[in-house]
C-alpha cells in the first residue's frame, strides 16, 4: 500500500511539473536533502542542511557549512530555469521596454531564477568575491561561480561606480500573453539561500544618516559622528578612506543571521528586493539606461520585506511580454533599510507568472496603474515618492509624498475592490491599518500599508 501511494504521488508530481523538470527536481532534492516547498523554512533548509543545522560535510568553520547552490545544481522546481550568466544579466540597470528577452514562457507557468548579490563583487570591495570572502574565512568552494564570472567578465569599461547602480539584475523574462494595460501577477513560491552568509553595507555616506543635510542639529550630523570606528566587531570590512564603505559580514547559523561574534542573532526573511517589469522612462529621464536604484511604477527595487515566500506582487504591464526581472536578493531586512542595504545574499527564487486582463477581476484594480501586493494575512497598498522616475538621477525622498500615495491607493482599493464608502474607508485605515516605511535609501523612497484580510472575513 505504501509503495502504491508513493508511486501515485510521483505520478502526480510528474504530471504537474513535466517529466524533465520532475527528474531534475528529484535529482536536486536527492543532492541537497529534503526541502519543503512552501514557507520561509524552505529557504533556510536549502542553505543550512536538514532542520536548519549546518551540514557536517560543508567544510570551513561553522556558519559557512551547508549546501551551496551553484548554477544548475540543487533544487530547480520551476517549469523554466534562468541562471545568472553574464549575457543574461544587467549590472546596475534594469531592462527597458525594448530589451532582448533572456527567456520566454507562457502565462501561468513557473520559473526558477538565480539571483546574485552585488555584495562582495563591487569596486569598493575589490571586485573579486573570492578574495573578499576569503578575508572572512570562506573558501573558494563556498563562493558562487556566477558571482566570480560576473565580477571577472563583465566589461569593466561599462561600469562607472559613482554613476551606475550596484545591483545584478537577472532577466528579462518574456511572458507570451502579456500586453500593455495588463497586470503581471508574481507569486513567490520559493526563496532558497544559495550561500549561508550575507553582507550588510553602508557606503558613500548614504542611508538614513548620510549627512550633512539641512534642518537642524540632527540633520547636520555626519555619518562619522554617529558610527563607531570601522572593524570594532571584527567583521566589518572595506576601505572607508577611499569610498566610505563599511561591510558587515553576516554568517547564517541554525537558520539565523549572526552578528557581533554571535552575541546577536535574528531570523532570516529571504525575499527579492527587486522584482519588476520594463517601465517607460519619465519625462525627466534623459539617459537611455534605466538605473537599478530607484523603484518605479514597474516595481524594480521596491524593497518591501513582506514580498517573500507566499506573497503575491502585482505590476502594471507597459511592454509586450511584460519583461520580468529580479535582483537585489535579501536574506533579511527590517522596515526602513536604514543603513543602505539589507542583509544582502544570493538567492534562488521560484515564481509563478500570470497575466491578468483588465475587467476580469484577477488583479486588484489599483494594480493596473500602480504596484500592489498581498500576503495570506494582508493586502499591501504601496506609495512611492517619485513613481514615474520624473526626477531622473536626483534624490526624490519626500516620505510625505510616499505616505499620501500609499493612503490614496489604499482608499481606491477599499472603495473599488471591497465596496467600502470612501469616508468610512478613510476612518478604517486610521483605526486599524498599519503604514510602514519600506525603505529610505533608494532615491525614490517608499511607504507600504498593511490591511488585515481578517477584518473583512464575514464567514
Amino acid at each position: 500500500m505504501r509503495e502504491h501511494l508513493a508511486r501515485r504521488a510521483a505520478d502526480e508530481l510528474q504530471r504537474g511539473l513535466g517529466r524533465r523538470t520532475f527528474f531534475r527536481a528529484a535529482a536536486g532534492v536527492a543532492a541537497a536533502g529534503a526541502v519543503t516547498t512552501t514557507g520561509a523554512g524552505a529557504a533556510v533548509a536549502a542553505a543550512s542542511g536538514a532542520g536548519g543545522r549546518p551540514s557536517p560535510s560543508g567544510g570551513g568553520r561553522p556558519g559557512f557549512r551547508g549546501t551551496i547552490l551553484q548554477p544548475g545544481r540543487g533544487p530547480i522546481p520551476g517549469d523554466h530555469y534562468l541562471p545568472s550568466e553574464v549575457d543574461r544579466v544587467l549590472w546596475g540597470y534594469v531592462p527597458s521596454v525594448d530589451a532582448e528577452p533572456a527567456l520566454r514562457m507562457r502565462s501561468g507557468r513557473t520559473v526558477t531564477i538565480d539571483a546574485v548579490s552585488h555584495e562582495g563583487i563591487l569596486e569598493d570591495q575589490g571586485r573579486d568575491p573570492v578574495e573578499f570572502f576569503a578575508g572572512q574565512g570562506v573558501p573558494r568552494s563556498r563562493v558562487l561561480d556566477d558571482a566570480v564570472e560576473i565580477a571577472r567578465d563583465y566589461d569593466r569599461t561599462e561600469r562607472d561606480f559613482d554613476r551606475d547602480g550596484p545591483h545584478v539584475v537577472t532577466g528579462p523574462v518574456f511572458v507570451e500573453e502579456a500586453r500593455p494595460g495588463d497586470v503581471l501577477k508574481i507569486e513567490t513560491l520559493r526563496a532558497d539561500l544559495r550561500v549561508p552568509y550575507g553582507v550588510v553595507s553602508s557606503r558613500h555616506g548614504k542611508g538614513a544618516l548620510p549627512g550633512p543635510a539641512r534642518g537642524g542639529p540632527v540633520a547636520d550630523l555626519l555619518l562619522e559622528d554617529v558610527l563607531p570606528d570601522v572593524g570594532t566587531d571584527g567583521r566589518a570590512t572595506g576601505n572607508p578612506e577611499e569610498y566610505g564603505n563599511v561591510s558587515t559580514f553576516t554568517p547564517v547559523e541554525h537558520g539565523q543571521g549572526v552578528m557581533a561574534g554571535g552575541a546577536v542573532r535574528f531570523p532570516l526573511r529571504p525575499f527579492m528586493g527587486m522584482m519588476g517589469v520594463a517601465h517607460q522612462r519619465g519625462a525627466g529621464l534623459t539617459d537611455d539606461l534605466l538605473n537599478s536604484i530607484p523603484p518605479t511604477l514597474g516595481g524594480g527595487n521596491i524593497d518591501i520585506r513582506h514580498l517573500g515566500v507566499g506573497s503575491t506582487f502585482y505590476l502594471p504591464v507597459q511592454a509586450d511580454g511584460a519583461l520580468f526581472y529580479v535582483g537585489d536578493p535579501h536574506m533579511a531586512m527590517g522596515d526602513g533599510e536604514v543603513a543602505l542595504t539589507a542583509m544582502e545574499g544570493s538567492l534562488r527564487g521560484t515564481f509563478r507568472l500570470t497575466v491578468c486582463r483588465a475587467g476580469e477581476g484577477d488583479a486588484p484594480s489599483v494594480a493596473h496603474h500602480y504596484p500592489f501586493a498581498e500576503t495570506a494575512e494582508h493586502w499591501i497598498p504601496i506609495g512611492l515618492s517619485d513613481p514615474d522616475g520624473a526626477g531622473g538621477g536626483e534624490q526624490n525622498s519626500d516620505l510625505d509624498v510616499a505616505m499620501r500615495r500609499a493612503v490614496l491607493n489604499a482608499l481606491d482599493f477599499l472603495e473599488h475592490d471591497r465596496g467600502m464608502e470612501r469616508a468610512v474607508a478613510y476612518a478604517y485605515l486610521s483605526a486599524a491599518a498599519d503604514f510602514a516605511i519600506s525603505q529610505v535609501v533608494d532615491r525614490t523612497v517608499g511607504v507600504h500599508g498593511l490591511i488585515r484580510k481578517a477584518d473583512f472575513d464575514r464567514s
